[in-house]
């Protein structure tokens, strides 16, 4: 088969060794995968994968199943799924195991249900299973034009939520649409001062951070009362000063999180709370992919310059 590889922090297109499912495990040939954040960390040699993950990038894909490993029972060849990956979406066949996989979302392309896995487990892991948000709370999510704050704007704005977002402007109308009750523009206005005037002086009951040092003394500022803050990224930096003072007086809570090193078990449970919570949401149009382009396999390397970007909305897909 072939898969993007990396050779000298370059995408390289080339022939590689078939999957093989070991136990518990299905080979699934992949149709489409997606472009994340961590993928061009990856090929930077920032973020390597997990020691019993496959070394090619792509953290999701979709697919048909084309061989059962041992032990593996309820799927067969020719389902049609999609799947969370530590690794390997980047290929025209990749082994994963069987708690990681999903039913295509009734009503969606099997292209289109590329873009869901790795966003629904981040976004519903840390806003619904970590973080309990609840209707009527205020949901911050910075990064509101990428694949994880389109995905928080819609499940938050479904969950009852009222969702205030940090993005370029031009992006503000479109996460209006998405469910958006206040669209700030990071680049000329404070978030602190917007997310409080809009709070009437409260702040935000849960932040989705993708940003990390650069905001983190800010989400403090901007955090209400018993407030949760969940830094999954640091696109501005990994060290920052945090006043403890501050946080105490909000009886807050600062924590971090990742997905793709987790546990086997701790990710099908993820998964499984993702089938049972948002894929309903998914069927019944509340949540939708927001797809902004897709490119071959083979042209990963321009799908990473968009993403670099940040000219998009939503996700990128790789399509084979």
């Amino acid at each position: 088969m072939h898969a993007i590889v990396i050779e000298d922090k370059q995408l390289v297109w080339a022939e590689v060794p078939d999957p093989e499912a070991a136990e518990g495990e299905v080979v699934v040939d992949v149709t489409a995968s997606a472009v994340n954040r961590a993928d061009v960390m990856q090929r930077q040699g920032l973020y390597p994968p997990p020691p019993d993950a496959s070394a090619y990038p792509g953290l999701e894909c979709s697919g048909v199943i084309s061989a059962i490993g041992p032990g593996v029972t309820g799927h067969h060849v020719g389902e049609r799924v999609c799947a969370l990956l530590a690794g390997g979406g980047y290929a025209e066949r990749v082994a994963v195991p069987v708690g990681q996989l999903l039913p295509v979302p009734a009503g969606l392309s099997l292209v289109e249900a590329a873009s869901l896995p790795e966003v629904a487990c981040t976004v519903w892991s840390n806003v619904v299973d970590r973080d309990r948000l609840r209707p009527g709370e205020t949901l911050l999510v910075h990064g509101g034009g990428s694949g994880i704050g389109t995905f928080a704007v819609q499940l938050g704005a479904a969950l009852g939520a009222k969702v205030l977002v940090t993005a370029r402007a031009s992006k503000h109308e479109r996460l209006r649409t998405l469910g958006a009750d206040l669209t700030i523009d990071y680049q000329n206005d404070d978030f602190v001062r917007s997310v409080l005037n809009h709070t009437g002086g409260r702040g935000a009951d849960v932040v989705l951070d993708i940003i990390g040092a650069k905001y983190l003394a800010r989400n403090v500022e901007a955090l209400a009362p018993e407030g949760r803050i969940t830094v999954i990224g640091m696109q501005g930096g990994r060290t920052a000063e945090l006043d403890l003072g501050a946080l105490m007086a909000k009886r807050g809570r600062v924590s971090s999180t990742s997905l793709r090193a987790r546990p086997a078990a701790d990710k099908a449970r993820i998964v499984a709370g993702v089938r049972d919570q948002v894929w309903p949401l998914v069927a019944a149009g509340l949540v939708k992919p927001i797809v902004h382009g897709t490119f071959p396999l083979a042209e990963a390397a321009a799908a990473h310059e968009l993403l670099e970007s940040s000219d998009h909305f939503g996700k990128i897909l790789l399509q084979r």
